[in-house]
């Protein structure tokens, strides 16, 4: 692209910036099954769906242990 002297304006991101690392090793094994995942879905962006998919499992998780009023068998009577 040309630029015709011409400076861009950055747009301001709406997500605030990420500066909190996680590490996680992972095995070969490991490692050649994600990238399987990857490449069969054609998933470009690894950490967004590790972040993702994490995030998703952790809401689903406190979704379903959530406190409730009554217990489970309470309720279906």
């Amino acid at each position: 692209m040309v630029n015709n002297g011409k400076k861009r304006k950055k747009v301001p991101s709406s997500v605030p910036p990420r500066k909190q690392r996680m590490v996680c090793l992972m095995s070969e094994e490991e490692v050649q099954i994600v990238d399987r995942y990857l490449e069969k879905y054609q998933i470009t962006n690894k950490a967004r769906w590790l972040r993702e998919t994490i995030l998703a499992f952790i809401h689903q998780k406190m979704e379903e242990d959530y406190p409730t009023l009554f217990k489970e068998h309470d309720m279906r009577r």
